[in-house]
């Protein structure tokens, strides 16, 4: 009687390549768009200019492909525990559809490849990618798992993306850009914090150490500070900001602006979503269409109304 063993076999080039792809997470994609903050709010009026459109388009593409570096190297680290988790475990890297090395590869490929980029572009540009790279880095490893400094350093994150757009077209932003990307960035990370936490309840500290440190109560409180703090940024900024026209025209955004933050408040506290709020800008319909006709108003009063 002749015995059998099964062979185990590789995975497939189009597993991996989806692995790897999936690892990346592009969905998330989308925070990088601060990058073009600063050429639509430019002094200069350059969105429509074809040069600084493509070089920040150029830009964008350098932060998604480093923000996926971070990705890869955080899943490569938590491998083992995500294995231990029921919804990570289901990620290429803990469930065995990519391995190790091939995700640590494809990381490194990115960085030699996105650095030099980054420099070649404009130096100072160079400069804040890799900081920004280091400064994620650093989150993952451990600044994640100290209260408060963790939401400070995500924030961090979506300033340097403000910041990249003016540096690699090297001209002149006004510093209310940064005061309100850091408020909103803020605001978003509280939010998710508070959804994870209630969320989960008792199981949050196994999807996230540092959620031992929060309460529902004090993070509502921050949240409150950060949402009035944040409507009266934009608020002042749309008529004190040197840059804008001076009939105070920048604000009729301001209702926009509101009924976002108000209606993220809602999905957060009334239908338990905020989890992932590059998703929710894409998946609810009511703030993409707010973010549109906020863009779209914005557009026409500093290209056509100025």
């Amino acid at each position: 009687m002749s015995s059998s063993k099964v062979i185990a076999r590789p995975a497939s080039r189009w597993t991996t390549l989806r692995g790897l792809v999936k690892t990346m997470r592009p969905k998330q994609w989308t925070k990088n768009g601060f990058v073009f903050l600063g050429l639509l709010f430019s002094d200069d009026r350059l969105f429509f200019s074809p040069g600084p459109f493509a070089k920040t388009t150029l830009a964008f593409i350098i932060f998604c492909l480093l923000s996926s570096t971070v990705y890869l190297v955080n899943d490569i680290a938590d491998i083992e525990k995500d294995r231990q988790h029921p919804r990570k475990r289901l990620r290429p890297l803990p469930a065995g559809e990519i391995r190790v090395w091939q995700a640590a590869a494809l990381a490194a490929l990115i960085v030699a490849c996105c650095i030099p980029a980054a420099f070649l572009l404009n130096p100072p540009f160079g400069a804040i990618a890799t900081a920004y790279l280091a400064t994620m880095l650093a989150y993952s490893f451990a600044l994640k798992n100290v209260v408060i400094i963790d939401v400070f350093t995500i924030a961090l994150g979506f300033v340097m993306r403000a910041m990249a757009g003016p540096l690699v077209l090297d001209i002149h932003i006004s510093p209310w850009l940064y005061v309100m990307t850091v408020l909103l960035a803020l605001f978003l990370a509280l939010n998710k914090r508070r959804h994870e936490l209630v969320l989960l309840n008792d199981a949050a500290i196994n999807h996230r150490q540092i959620l031992q440190e929060y309460s529902p109560r004090l993070l509502d409180q921050m949240i409150a500070v950060v949402t009035s703090s944040t409507i009266m940024a934009y608020c002042l900024y749309t008529f004190t900001a040197p840059n804008l026209p001076t009939d105070h025209s920048m604000m009729l955004t301001i209702p926009f602006v509101l009924y976002g933050i108000f209606r993220y408040l809602y999905l957060v506290h009334q239908r338990n979503q905020g989890g992932n709020p590059d998703e929710i800008v894409v998946k609810d319909l009511p703030i993409l269409i707010d973010v549109l006709l906020w863009g779209l108003s914005s557009l026409l009063i500093l290209y056509v109304i100025r």
